[in-house]
């Protein structure tokens, strides 16, 4: 026979008051991460640096530098690949740390 406002078992012993805290924490510290994150900065280079890319943690280009030299009018396709390459290295690079920072709360489904 179960106790009495409780589960059979105790669910193994989990208080859902005390669970439920935890999961406060986990979502303030998950959105004290994402914050965390926007505000940062990551930057990539392509052809030699001819090509420079920055953006935030949260996917926003903030500057896009090309060296003059990286300009031929007889190439504009080369241009092209070069800062597409450019921004989704940067962009690559806040997936990566956006994993790495959330992956730590280990929750199925999420990443």
């Amino acid at each position: 026979m179960s106790r009495r406002g409780g589960f059979p078992g105790g669910m193994g012993g989990l208080n859902i008051n005390q669970l439920m805290k935890e999961a406060k924490k986990m979502q303030a510290d998950m959105e004290k991460t994402q914050v965390e994150l926007a505000n940062k900065e990551f930057d990539a280079t392509a052809g030699g640096g001819a090509v420079y890319v920055k953006v935030t943690g949260d996917k926003k280009v903030k500057e896009i530098t090309i060296k003059k030299e990286a300009v031929d009018p007889e190439d504009v396709e080369m241009l092209q690949d070069l800062i597409l390459t450019c921004v989704n290295e940067a962009l690559r690079k806040v997936d990566a740390a956006s994993a790495s920072e959330f992956g730590k709360y280990n929750i199925p489904g999420l990443m």
